[in-house]
Order: C-alpha cells, then sequence, then structure tokens
C-alpha cells in the first residue's frame, strides 16, 4: 500500500483569466448598446457598456476610449478568441479595429487540489502571512508574497489560487505551496 507522502496529486486547473486591451479606437457604446443584444449599458450607474460572450463563454467591459477588460476565459487562446469576437461586434455598428490589441494579463485564478488533507488551525498557527477565522469562512487565506499568489486552502486539501500572472506562475506557486505545507504538516 502506497503511503501517504507518494501518493498525493497535485491537480490544478486555470478557471479564469482577467485581462485588459485597448482597441485603440473610440467606441460609440450607445449604438453597441442599441445595436447588440448581448449587452448591457446604464451610463448613469457605471460608464462601461457589458458585452456577454457565449463562445468562448467570458465577458467584456467596454469603455469608450476602447480600453476593454475581459474575463471568464480559460486559456489565453479562448482570450484572443474573445477580443477577436468583441472586434467582429464592433464589425456590424461599422467601428473598425485595424490593429492586434496587446493583451496585458491582470489575473489568474486557479483551482483543484493538492492532494492531501489539511488541518487549516495547524497551518494558520504554523504558517507566516495566513488569516484564518473558521465561524466567518471555511478557508484559510495563506498569502506567498515570493510567488506573488494568494491562495485559498480548504480542509480537503481543495484550493484556489488567485494573483499570478501566467500558468507557469501558477504552477510554481502551488509548487511553492506543496513545499511550504510539507515543511508544517509532517
Amino acid at each position: 500500500m502506497p503511503n501517504e507522502k507518494t501518493s498525493e496529486k497535485k491537480d490544478i486547473q486555470v478557471v479564469n483569466i482577467v485581462v485588459s486591451s485597448s482597441l485603440e479606437h473610440d467606441v460609440p457604446l450607445e449604438k453597441m448598446a442599441a445595436t447588440l443584444s448581448n449587452t448591457e449599458y446604464n451610463p448613469e450607474q457605471f460608464p462601461g457598456l457589458v458585452l456577454r460572450i457565449k463562445e468562448p463563454k467570458t465577458s467584456a467591459l467596454i469603455f469608450s476610449s476602447g480600453k476593454i477588460v475581459c474575463t471568464g476565459a480559460k486559456s489565453m487562446k479562448k482570450v484572443e478568441e474573445s477580443i477577436q469576437k468583441i472586434i467582429e461586434s464592433l464589425k456590424k455598428i461599422d467601428v473598425n479595429i485595424t490593429i492586434k490589441p496587446k493583451i496585458n494579463v491582470q489575473n489568474i485564478v486557479a483551482s483543484g487540489s493538492v492532494g492531501m488533507d489539511l488541518n487549516l488551525n495547524v497551518l494558520a498557527m504554523k504558517l507566516e502571512n495566513t488569516e484564518y477565522e473558521p465561524e466567518q469562512f471555511p478557508g484559510l487565506v495563506y498569502k506567498l508574497p515570493e510567488a506573488k499568489a494568494t491562495f485559498l486552502l480548504f480542509s480537503n486539501g481543495k484550493v484556489v489560487c488567485t494573483g499570478t500572472k501566467s500558468e507557469e506562475e501558477v504552477h510554481q506557486a502551488v509548487d511553492k505551496l506543496v513545499e511550504n505545507l510539507k515543511k508544517v504538516l509532517k
């Protein structure tokens, strides 16, 4: 029978990529809202228009300056497809974007499991940069400054990682997390 140390299995997937970009072109938000069905626009409440994209399932905030924020994609390929869909939507209202917008990743959220049960009370005492108030929320917040990542840790080994800007950074942060967990959960 394998011992617990060798049977652990990390399994982390990207669940949301938040990016910003600029179309470098003014966008007539009123016209977009009036023409396209998959939009929400209430300028009295917020200056941006929300465009919901069905495939890939993402949402974009579009500002009249041409700046955009896109959320919901699970890969950079899906981010690029979403930006392309925005450009196609704008063509319908005679706004032609001729540049390839530069994409800036703001945040990547990943979730999954570290493959081992976690004693959150012990972790709260032994790890630095933690917040744990089980009567408020069942997860422990663990900031890993050297990886620029913040984790939510749950007792069943499930984790959520946020703050990274690439898939590579996600995996480096999770490796560092597991290394730190092993040090304190001997």
